[in-house]
């Protein structure tokens, strides 16, 4: 096949608006135009198997009830808001309505047991939580314990200690206005999902979105293209599930499937009910599914497949040609930087086994103890710059760690953001992955990055008209997806 991959990379540029409100993008400007309000944008499936759609016109008015009674509650720009919900519909509702006030969502993984959720709720010092089913017990268990915390709104939880999420919505007004944010401001604060670790969160910008639609869209062989249809396991809680998939696909306008069960015997009957044509799996989920169901014999309407964490090894990656008829692309990038790294077969080739080429937009290297980048074969820590090649802000790089300016210092060389992990550059610019950093290395103490949260780059304003959704090849800002 042609590579243009190095075409791509070096013509790539940021054009980040100084105004940017992730609700705005991905809701409300798809609901203000009648005919894109009646577009698909949640298709829902519970583990009972009860199916439901909700539209951009449903989502942007539950939206705007829930902001607005967010508001009475006295949350305001910047308050913390808790999101303990099971992918579904209402957790993209209670998304739209957190980012539309100005408000920074937290979203916490459902697994957690009740001192994981606590330990979060707690640092966040978040002032209202909204919950369901799957994560209420835990977060109602740490209620007493969080003294900021000081409601919870319930989606089909029966409890006492809960304001039910339809009442609320019942009593407020459907039309909202969205808060003027700047792109630069702080959107989302995520937490590591493992209970066994203090948790240290992670403040992305509004501007994070648009940090991961070079990836998303590479990684995705150049989406959307029409009727392009997501679904991915990756929890909406974390990186990967919300800038991996969620969002960018909201934002162009199309349909996310949300669809629970167990993965493995479950993953190819979604596929095929819902005609899903973009996929997120890690390459562990991908092995899975293959022993589980090594021919399908479905028909499935797959047209692209992005492999979290790193490409498949040569048995799966096979697979995945042969049977699924398409080439999984990695993907890799840690919840700080975003989508930084990962293939695209529809303008290079995916190799198995590797981590791919840093994405445009996307400064990566391998780094030395010294913070110095090395040359192809040496084995490095991988890190991602604050300013892509051409010396313009990469949006994707988070503002830093919650109230840790030292952390955030620590995991900076200069201008880069070390990752955690170790790898090889080889001759083409392929990243081979080697491993973790060992926590017990020794390391020269990094110099101090520049400020922590930098300033919005100037660009155009936002485009309200969804027209132009699939305009340019690849894209460079938040108006021209």
């Amino acid at each position: 096949m042609n590579d243009h991959y190095q075409a791509l990379y070096s013509s790539f540029r940021w054009l980040v608006p100084n105004a940017f409100n992730i609700a705005e993008a991905c809701c409300h400007r798809w609901a203000a135009s009648s005919p894109d309000a009646r577009r698909i944008a949640v298709y829902h499936e519970d583990p009972a198997g009860n199916r439901e759609v909700w539209t951009f016109a449903r989502l942007a008015e539950a939206a705007n009830r829930l902001a607005n009674g967010l508001v009475r509650t006295g949350v305001g720009r910047g308050d913390r808001v808790a999101l303990a919900l099971a992918a579904g519909p209402e957790a993209v509702a209670a998304h739209m309505a957190v980012y539309s006030l100005g408000a920074v969502a937290v979203p916490l993984p459902v697994r957690l047991d009740a001192q994981a959720m606590e330990r979060r709720l707690y640092d966040a010092e978040a002032r209202v939580a909204i919950v369901d089913p799957a994560g209420g017990p835990a977060l109602l268990a740490a209620l007493e314990r969080c003294p900021a915390l000081r409601l919870v709104i319930g989606v089909d939880l029966d409890d006492e200690r809960v304001l039910p999420w339809r009442s609320l919505l019942a009593r407020q007004s459907a039309q909202f206005r969205p808060a003027s944010t700047r792109a630069a401001e702080p959107a989302m604060l995520l937490y590591s999902s493992d209970p066994g670790i203090a948790p240290r969160g992670v403040v992305l910008s509004h501007a994070a979105l648009i940090g991961a639609l070079p990836g998303f869209v590479a990684s995705q062989n150049w989406f959307p293209q029409p009727g392009d249809i997501f679904w991915s396991p990756a929890d909406w809680a974390e990186s990967a599930g919300l800038l991996g998939g969620l969002l960018p696909t909201l934002y162009f306008g199309h349909a996310v499937v949300a669809a629970a069960g167990d993965l493995p015997g479950n993953a190819c009957s979604v596929l095929e009910r819902y005609q899903v044509t973009n996929a997120l799996l890690t390459a562990a989920q991908l092995e899975a599914v293959m022993r589980a169901e090594p021919d399908p014999r479905r028909r499935l309407a797959l047209r692209a497949l992005a492999c979290l964490g790193g490409g498949p090894e040569t048995d799966v990656f096979a697979w995945c040609r042969e049977v699924l008829d398409v080439t999984p692309n990695a993907v890799f990038g840690p919840p700080e930087a975003g989508l930084a790294a990962g293939d695209s077969q529809a303008r290079w080739p995916a190799r198995p086994g590797s981590l791919g080429r840093p994405y445009p937009g996307h400064q990566v290297a391998v780094l030395d103890t010294l913070g110095r980048p090395l040359p192809p074969g040496k084995l490095g820590e991988i890190a991602v710059n604050r300013h892509d090649i051409h010396g313009h802000p990469d949006p994707a790089l988070f503002l830093g760690y919650w109230r840790d300016d030292d952390a955030t210092r620590a995991r900076h060389s200069g201008d880069w953001f070390r990752t955690g992990e170790l790898a090889r550059l080889d001759a083409d610019g392929y990243l081979w992955h080697a491993g973790p950093v060992q926590a017990a290395a020794p390391q020269e103490t990094p110099a101090a990055p520049p400020d922590i949260l930098p300033p919005a780059a100037s660009g155009p304003a936002h485009a309200a008209s969804p027209a132009a959704a699939a305009a340019a090849p690849l894209p460079q800002a938040a108006p021209r997806p």
